[in-house]
């Protein structure tokens, strides 16, 4: 069977390319890996936020644009810096599926405004099939919810802020 480093760079091709689902079969052991249609929408909004310089190029062309759109976007970027220094980032500890409840209908493990303990559970993340619960690891209230529902998410990427 495929190592886990051979999955995970599976898993960032095929995100990367135009291929819904993949699936591999070696000595009767299967691996199925697919998009979600909300996978897609997600990838949408990340550009728009990179574009941002591209505009501030095109502005400096006229002056009074440039002057007036630089400072909101300098006040946004200021607020999550100030954010940043009083929270801790939960991270992924795998390669999966983000689940913010244990079921479709159940209510999410944590909300913004929650608050948690070292062993809460805040979310479980699938990984070949099997389910795990990620823990807080850490005390303080959660301020922010950094990935959607049933989004893939990769090792080490921060899934929630927890304000201490």
């Amino acid at each position: 069977m495929l190592k886990v480093q051979e999955i995970r760079e599976l898993i960032k091709l095929i995100d990367q390319s135009s291929i819904d689902e993949f699936t591999y079969e070696q000595d009767g052991e299967k691996l199925k890996l697919r998009k979600q249609s909300k996978r897609t929408a997600e990838v949408a909004p990340e550009p728009v936020k990179e574009q941002v310089p591209v505009q501030h190029t095109e502005e400096v062309k006229a002056p009074a644009k440039a002057e007036k759109q630089p400072e909101p976007v300098k006040e946004e970027a200021a607020e999550p810096a100030a954010d940043l220094e009083n929270t801790t980032e939960i991270k992924s500890p795998m390669v999966g599926t983000f689940y913010e409840a244990s079921s479709p209908d159940a209510e999410p493990f944590v909300k913004v405004g929650s608050k948690v303990t070292a062993d809460s559970t805040v979310c479980i993340v699938e990984a070949m099939k099997l389910f795990n619960e990620i823990e807080a690891e850490t005390e303080g209230e959660v301020v922010k919810i950094l990935v959607e529902n049933g989004q893939l998410v990769e090792y080490g990427q921060p899934l929630f802020l927890v304000k201490k």
